[in-house]
């Protein structure tokens, strides 16, 4: 009795832990709902909902033109960026072989924009003269003016006197450049403020606030590994509450990260200090208190959490090759529309109204177990992507609908494996109970085979598509996953609690469960009847006369045989007596 009640307990437990997964679904959702901005619906993609266009011109001196290599790599850069701030299904072209155009769902805040237009050239430059900016005069009443527009005498010399040693040696100087820092207007600084490599650069910090002659770049920012923001913590591991940008250089940036700051630990004064300079302005200039040799420097400055994440991101994933402005930014419509979402929804219906119909049909009222099945998969597959949408910002495209709608097939495709299994161990004249176990290990290895190859595939495409490509191998991905879910914490549990009802267990011809309509037969267990647990007196009465018809054949069978042994027998006899 313990023994046979065993299935029944294993299948409560599945069916608890699966009202757990679903309550603790709900409840997370609701947390985001109302404290994260959340919804209790998904976020639709540019298709379905539409967007913002925005259109990037590209910063170039007069004369220069845009080559399809620099295009195709900002391209690239775009896109890795706005898919880290978040935001899925985006589109990135190029328009006239000179622009790009941006489309992004919805609206974008500051800092997507900020990720999108910045070219994040990095340089590490050392300070040779720093002081206060200029650009504003103030007069006898206090009010600040414009200061008058300085010039520069061309027939000063641009020639150091002494060839400079290194990149902190003032020789760099020379009396053209410091007549050219001592006229430069903080104000009027911007992202074409660049300077040759191996020559120095005037400029200011990001808030105008100081006035820089830097010497040639030491360290480029191409040889960044990685850039994570994060919060400052001391030595004792307390947080600061101050945010920063955590770099990592790659083996040949750590070495020359290492040479330069050994260098700078024995300057003084504003020589010390190290410049970071991203787009032409200084980010941060702190001194050297040590000689950084792991290559993993931290950039601090007036940051909060958007700023360094932007930052970060815009190192992480490289530098532009050139400089872009915002040309132009507008509100687009949906591309396909709510029209073409309900066409997509009305095609999922038809297809799942197909499948119910099917498994009604062959199944009987077993069909039941699988549209209960769906039910469960397509709530929790709604609590799934809907999660992501507030948490990671997910949106629904066309072609993510598309996923879910295959879908349907494959969590149907599962059910079709099991139900088989169960009905082929119920023509082999087992029970009903013993047939749901024995089928479900048979079954299980097949359902996670073929589950796996398709969670494979929908991976793979996932990395190396784009747009909303992507969107249909994540959905088809992630439900995979829910179907072995499903199947394994609800199909399974709900099989070995009908297999104990009298409808099923009895093999009713409405049950999709009949042996003798399944064409059950013996063998080499025990003789078939309906149920290892049906008594014999439940048995019906054309079983009755089967089984007896059978007992008189086997008899009559055996008194023949028996006979012809006899009758061998006595000729043998007569004939030796006979000889």
């Amino acid at each position: 009795m313990a023994k046979s009640s065993s299935p029944a307990k294993k299948a409560w437990r599945s069916l608890t832990w699966l009202g757990v997964l679903i309550v603790g679904l709900i409840a997370l959702n609701a947390f985001g709902v109302f404290t994260q901005n959340g919804s209790w619906t998904p976020k639709l993609a540019l298709d379905l909902e539409g967007g913002t266009q925005i259109i990037l011109a590209p910063q170039i001196e007069s004369g220069q033109t845009v080559t399809s290599d620099q295009l195709s790599e900002a391209v690239g850069i775009i896109r890795q960026r706005v898919d880290s701030s978040g935001v899925s299904e985006s589109e990135i072209n190029t328009q006239g072989g000179q622009n790009i155009v941006v489309s992004i769902p919805g609206t974008p805040d500051d800092a997507t924009l900020e990720r999108i237009k910045s070219s994040a050239k990095l340089e590490f430059r050392a300070v040779l003269v720093a002081g206060q900016p200029s650009g504003q005069t103030v007069g006898a009443d206090g009010t600040a003016t414009p200061a008058p527009e300085a010039t520069v005498d061309p027939t000063l010399s641009t020639t150091p006197a002494v060839e400079p040693t290194d990149a902190s040696d003032l020789n760099y100087v020379t009396p053209a450049l410091q007549a050219e820092y001592d006229a430069f207007d903080c104000s009027k600084i911007n992202a074409t403020n660049v300077a040759p490599a191996n020559a120095p650069l005037i400029t200011c910090e990001s808030d105008d606030s100081v006035k820089y002659i830097l010497g040639p770049v030491e360290v480029d920012g191409s040889t960044i590994a990685d850039a994570t923001n994060g919060q400052r913590t001391t030595q004792s591991g307390a947080t600061t509450g101050e945010w920063a940008v955590n770099i990592v250089f790659n083996n040949d940036g750590t070495s020359k990260f290492a040479d330069v700051t050994q260098r700078l630990f024995n300057l003084t004064g504003v020589q010390n200090q190290f410049a970071i300079v991203l787009d032409g302005h200084v980010i941060s200039a702190p001194a050297t208190q040590a000689a950084i040799l792991d290559g993993k420097p931290q950039i601090t400055g007036s940051f909060d959490q958007e700023t360094s994440k932007a930052l970060a991101d815009q190192l992480k994933f490289g530098a532009l090759p050139i400089s872009f402005t915002v040309q132009s930014q507008d509100t687009i419509s949906a591309t396909l529309g709510s029209t073409q979402l309900l066409n997509g929804l009305i095609a999922g219906l038809i297809g799942l109204i197909l499948v119910v119909m099917y498994s009604l049909a062959q199944y009987r009222l077993l069909g039941l177990v699988t549209v209960a099945s769906l039910g469960v998969a397509a709530v929790i597959t709604y609590l799934l992507i809907t999660i992501l949408s507030w948490r990671e910002g997910y949106r629904l495209s066309l072609a993510g609908v598309a996923g879910l709608i295959v879908a349907i097939g494959i969590t149907a495709d599962s059910f079709i494996v099991y139900f088989e299994r169960v009905r082929d161990e119920l023509r082999d004249g087992r029970g009903l109970e013993s047939s749901v176990e024995a089928g479900w290990k048979r079954a299980f290895r097949t359902i996670v085979a073929s589950d796996v190859v398709n969670f494979l595939a929908a991976a793979v495409l996932f990395v190396l598509a784009v747009g909303n490509v992507r969107g249909f191998a994540l959905t088809l991905g992630l439900t995979t996953i829910v179907d072995l879910l499903v199947v394994s914490l609800f199909t399974h549990p709900m099989l070995q609690l009908i297999a104990k009802t009298k409808f099923f267990n009895e093999g009713h011809k409405l049950s999709g469960l009949d042996p003798r309509a399944l064409g059950a037969v013996y063998r080499g267990r025990a003789r078939f009847e309906p149920s290892a647990s049906i008594s014999p007196t439940k048995v019906s009465s054309s079983s009755k006369e089967a089984t007896k018809r059978q007992t008189i054949a086997e008899r009559k069978a055996s008194e023949l045989v028996g006979t012809k042994l006899a009758g061998t027998s006595t000729d043998r006899s007569t004939d030796g007596k006979d000889s």
